[in-house]
C-alpha cells in the first residue's frame, strides 16, 4: 500500500484546477498537494491518480510520489475561505497527497523541448489510460530541475465512470492531435516496443492493490473491493497490446498563445517544433553553405 502519512498543517489552496486541492505539510516533514476525497469529482479521481500514477511511476515515467494522507479537519479552522472550511470538512480521513515540488513550472511547448523518444513513451502512456486532460489546453506537467514531470491523472480511464459499457469504451482510439506533445513527433512505435511488455497483468494487480480498500467500496455491481480491482486490470492489461495502432494524430484544432515571457517566443517558432538536429544543422554546414552566410 502507498505510504500514510497524517496532515499537520494546511498551507493554502490551489485555485488551478476544479477539486480546489490544497498544499498541506505532514508529520513526515514533507509536503504534498492533497486531492480531497470530498472535492466534487468524488472518490473515483483519487483511484484514478493511484493506479495511473503508480503505473505511470513503474514504466520509468516521472510521476510525483504518492502517499495517503488522514486529515482532521480541525487543522483548517483559521482558513478564511468558506470553501475551503466546507472542503475540509466533508474530506475527515483518508486522502490523497502528491509530493510538492518545490519551484517547478508549468510546462509550456513553446519554452521546453522534449526529445521524440520521450514524447512517444508519454503520449503512449496516454493513450493506454485514456488521458484526456494532457493537451496544450491543461497541459498537467510541471518542468523541475529542467525534466518533465506528468501531474494530475483524475480525469483517466473513463470506462470507470459505467462498467457496464467498460470493455466497449477501452476499446475506442485515442485522438492525440492535441495532446500537449504532439508538436514533437512522438515516436510512439518505439514506445510501444518498449512499454507495452512490461504492462503485464501482475503489474496491473500490484498497481490496483495501491488503493485504499475504503476508495473502493460499495461500488454498485462489485461484491467485494478485488472483483473492482480486477475489473481495472483487465481494460487497461487488453489496451496495451494494441493502443498503439489506435492513436490518432493529426494537426492540432488550433493554435494555443503560448504563456512563455515574450523575450523567450521572440526566438521560438510554431508548431510543428524544429527538432535540435534541425537547428544544428546550418551551424554543422559551415560558412560555405547555401544559408552560411545568414
Amino acid at each position: 500500500m502507498l505510504t500514510e502519512v497524517t496532515a499537520t498543517r494546511y498551507v493554502t489552496p490551489l485555485r488551478e484546477g476544479g477539486s480546489l486541492p490544497g498544499i498541506v505539510e505532514a508529520d513526515d516533514l514533507g509536503t504534498y498537494v492533497m486531492k480531497f476525497t470530498g472535492a466534487g469529482q468524488g472518490r473515483k479521481t483519487l483511484v484514478a491518480e493511484v493506479i495511473c500514477g503508480e503505473l505511470g511511476r513503474r514504466l520509468g515515467l516521472r510521476v510525483p510520489e504518492l502517499v495517503t494522507i488522514q486529515l482532521d479537519p480541525v487543522i483548517g479552522l483559521a482558513e478564511p475561505d468558506q470553501e475551503v472550511q466546507e472542503l475540509l470538512k466533508a474530506s475527515a480521513g483518508l486522502n490523497l497527497g502528491m509530493d510538492f515540488l518545490p519551484g517547478s513550472l508549468g510546462f509550456d511547448p513553446l519554452a521546453y523541448e522534449v526529445g521524440a523518444a520521450e514524447a512517444g513513451k508519454v503520449v503512449w502512456f496516454d493513450a493506454l489510460i485514456n488521458n484526456v486532460d494532457r493537451s496544450w489546453r491543461n497541459p498537467n506537467m510541471l518542468v523541475w530541475h529542467g525534466e518533465p514531470w506528468l501531474i494530475d491523472h483524475g480525469a483517466t480511464m473513463i470506462w470507470h465512470h459505467n462498467w457496464p459499457g467498460a470493455q466497449a469504451s477501452a476499446a475506442k482510439p485515442y485522438n492525440a492531435s492535441d495532446h500537449v506533445l504532439a508538436p514533437f513527433g512522438p515516436d510512439i512505435a518505439s514506445a510501444a516496443a518498449e512499454l507495452a511488455p512490461l504492462v503485464t497483468e501482475e503489474l496491473l494487480t500490484e498497481v490496483a492493490a495501491e488503493v485504499p480498500d475504503e476508495w473502493l467500496a460499495g461500488e454498485p455491481g462489485f461484491e467485494t473491493t478485488d472483483q473492482l480491482r480486477r475489473a481495472y486490470v483487465e481494460p487497461l492489461l487488453a489496451r496495451a497490446g494494441s493502443i498503439h495502432e489506435r492513436i490518432l494524430m493529426d494537426e492540432p484544432t488550433r493554435t494555443r498563445p503560448s504563456q512563455a515571457p515574450g523575450w523567450l517566443t521572440d526566438h521560438l517558432t510554431s508548431w510543428p517544433h524544429p527538432t535540435k538536429k534541425d537547428r544544428d544543422a546550418p551551424a554543422a554546414a559551415g560558412p560555405n553553405s547555401k544559408d552560411g552566410g545568414r
